[in-house]
């Protein structure tokens, strides 16, 4: 009997990715809880590192410097992580909401979203000023700004974080503008006074100004206005006056104090057992301590040590945070003020020194320690080990079985002759005529390549639709086969509700009806579905290519490489998050636009794109002629190739294609599979150049890569 994981019992949400959250799925990942799911939420797939910000801004850092891969951590954690805005909590439902998707259910949830310095309360804010928190789109903003010619800066607020600012973006503008400090009372009123007299004598020194006892009235795009009537020239207003709360906290029902919610000694929600909330969005009952990021990175163990306690009935611990901690600040140069117990003393020491912590910091995080994988059984056959192979199996179409051993397979069935099937196992689907109507039939599954039911039936769905759109056909009709892991009952609902609206809104937009399908229980999760389509025209088979057509594809390449990446901890978040955004895509708009021009089209999935073409060719009696530097890629895709990173199927579709290529990273992604890869069409070539630019209308990385020529001593060449 087939020995299956435990099963899912518990469903733990992390709501933000701030460094609470971080640092516990580090900890997560070293000694995660059997049965219990873990799911991290967050808007993007890397999370900045408020400690590394004012170096940035003072041109220190750069911006890859500051991003905490959170893709990457959750691969550690083995969590999914949902790449989306949360807008709110059904605490009745236990039911976490995030903009454009279904809700997400929790058994257990933290919140982690830190606070923002936006004003919309400042007329003309919002459209031409930039709040410092969250992090992301002031970075953003700001790079732009110093690439551009620069001008004034006003900051909003003149606490520590404040001058802070104002000094490292002085620094940064070298002469290329002012920077004035805006504060409703007395500048740095809550610093001692050492720490104070120092930053202020730093600031005259960098010719930073301060308006004091006086508020910003409105802000327009080169001015703003204050209280007193001035006007202050200003081509960057930036607001960094106090924290702020996210909105949506109100609509939850959970005890707030000024806006951020109330936690006990344990980090619980005081009025919802069920919630926890750390960092800045959280208010200590217990112990009031001011916004500060040593806070939220002394919770992580604490945190880690509840939710695992209550998963597993264990007791409780305390978060008693410091009342005294050090604090670093940065003075624009390499240099920094450190304070603590009312001292003050600084210098280039002092910044190497906070220069080491941030860096130590980050370090622990990307790159988390590499878990060794389970050891083969004492007393497993021979070849098991052999059977492994080095790497662990990859998922969707890095999973198939081989092209020889398909090949081979295909070969050894017995013919069956009918009037009805026109085309059989060559084409991407078969062909039926049923009482004068022809239909086209193909089914896909995948081994899931994206811990997330709902993204990953958005590209089950786009795969499968693949060989209906490359025949030329308009989809009819599904089947779905899904294969749940283990888990309770409870969770097969949330699941399957996922899948079927990921997958659903994908076949509804092509006019597609899901009429059935089955559904069970195993080791993992696969997502399939069989699709039928009808033909108004001729099919497009793989035989149709002429002499002289232009090659043209819809979609770029190396999402084998990419995946087979990301499951060893070594791709970029934002590269993935990237192309699971392409591969969720739908190619009906395209498909419709090829099909009636192409004299031949197939969707490249599990063979490559040398595979793909391979066939077309032979099939066609030509060579396909590739110009390998008109390759539309993947970003990161071509380093993980350099680097010798292959998927686990890229062997055999080397060996499976007869080519003459060279020895490059970009030549060997033409073997790397693709999962909902593009549209692979030969297409007339005075058509071409009109085609592609409809395409790229569309919104398609689409591009003309190369040309089918007389047939060659082989099927695919470089050119």
């Amino acid at each position: 009997m087939q020995n299956l994981p435990l099963p899912l019992a518990r469903d733990v949400v992390l709501i933000g990715g701030g460094h609470t959250h971080a640092l516990f799925l580090r900890r997560w990942g070293m000694k995660p809880v059997p049965g219990a799911r873990l799911t991290v939420i967050n808007p993007a797939p890397t999370a900045p590192y408020t400690g590394m910000l004012p170096n940035f801004v003072a041109g220190h850092y750069d911006r890859d410097a500051l991003e905490i891969d959170l893709v990457r951590l959750a691969r550690f954690a083995g969590a999914r992580i949902v790449l989306g805005w949360a807008t709110g909590i059904d605490r009745t439902a236990r039911e976490v909401h995030v903009e454009g998707r279904p809700p997400l259910p929790y058994d257990i949830a933290s919140v982690d979203i830190g606070i923002t310095s936006t004003m919309p309360e400042i007329p003309g804010f919002s459209d031409h000023g930039v709040a410092a928190k969250p992090l992301g789109p002031f970075a953003a903003r700001w790079s732009a700004f110093l690439q551009g010619d620069a001008g004034d800066v006003v900051v909003i607020g003149g606490g520590v974080a404040g001058v802070e600012l104002a000094l490292t973006m002085s620094h940064a503008l070298q002469g290329r503008g002012k920077v004035t400090v805006v504060e409703a009372n007395r500048v740095l009123n809550a610093t001692g006074d050492r720490a104070r007299d120092a930053l202020l004598g730093h600031a005259e020194a960098a010719g930073i100004s301060f308006a004091e006892g006086a508020t910003v009235t409105a802000v327009g795009p080169d001015t703003i206005t204050l209280s007193d009537d001035r006007r202050l020239p200003a081509s960057l207003t930036v607001g960094a006056a106090g924290a702020r709360p996210f909105p949506w906290l109100e609509e939850t029902g959970l005890d707030l104090t000024d806006g951020f919610i109330t936690v006990d000694a344990h980090l619980r929600a005081i009025n919802d057992p069920t919630i926890y909330a750390t960092g800045d969005c959280a208010h200590l009952s217990h112990a009031p301590r001011p916004k500060a990021g040593v806070f939220a990175v002394r919770e992580a163990p604490v945190l880690t040590h509840n939710i695992r306690a209550d998963l597993t009935g264990t007791a409780r611990r305390r978060f008693d945070p410091q009342k005294h901690y050090l604090k670093l600040v940065s003075l624009g140069p390499k240099s920094a003020l450190a304070e603590k117990w009312g001292h003050a003393v600084g210098g280039p020491w002092a910044w190497t020194w906070k220069d080491r912590i941030d860096r130590s910091f980050m370090e622990r995080l990307n790159n988390p320690p590499a878990m060794a994988a389970p050891p083969v059984p004492k007393g497993a056959a021979l070849g098991v080990t052999e059977a492994l192979g080095p790497k662990p199996l990859c998922g969707g179409c890095g999973a198939k079985v081989g092209p020889a051993a398909l090949d081979h397979a295909l070969a050894s069935l017995t013919e069956v002759q009918r009037d009805d099937v026109e085309t059989g196992t060559g084409d991407d689907a078969a062909v039926l005529n049923i009482g004068g109507t022809r239909q086209v039939l193909s089914t896909d599954h995948l081994r899931a390549v994206w811990d997330d039911p709902y993204v990953m039936a958005r590209i089950a769905a786009v795969h499968a639709l693949g060989d209906v759109w490359s025949m030329g056909a308009a989809p009819q009709a599904v089947l779905t086969q899904i294969t749940l892991p283990r888990m309770a009952e409870r969770m097969q609902d949330a699941w399957l509700s996922e899948i079927m609206k990921g997958a659903g809104d994908i076949f509804a937009a092509e006019g597609a009806a899901v009429v059935g399908g089955h559904t069970t229980l195993g080791a993992e999760l696969v997502i399939g579905f069989t699709v039928t389509g009808l033909l108004e025209d001729k099919a497009l088979t793989l035989a149709g290519a002429r002499e002289g057509d232009a090659l043209v594809l819809t979609r770029p390449i190396g999402s084998g490489t990419l995946l087979a990446a990301e499951m060893e901890g070594k791709a970029k978040g934002e590269d993935i998050a990237a192309l699971l955004a392409t591969m969720s895509t739908s190619q009906g708009d395209a498909a419709r636009l090829l099909a009636p021009r192409a004299h031949a089209m197939t969707d490249v999935t599990g063979f490559g794109l040398a595979g793909h073409l391979a066939r077309m060719a032979d099939a066609s009696g030509l060579t396909g002629e590739i110009a390998l530097d008109a390759l539309p890629l993947f970003s990161g895709a071509e380093a993980l190739a350099a680097s010798g990173l292959r998927s686990s199927i890229w062997t055999g579709n080397r060996a499976a294609v007869d080519a003459t290529l060279p020895d490059t990273p970009r030549a060997a992604l033409l073997f790397d599979p693709q999962t909902s890869g593009g549209l692979l069409a030969a297409v007339p070539e005075d058509e071409a150049r009109g085609l592609l630019a409809s395409l790229q209308g569309m919104g398609h990385t689409a591009a003309r890569i190369g040309t089918f020529a007389a047939r060659g001593s082989v099927s695919v060449k470089a050119r």
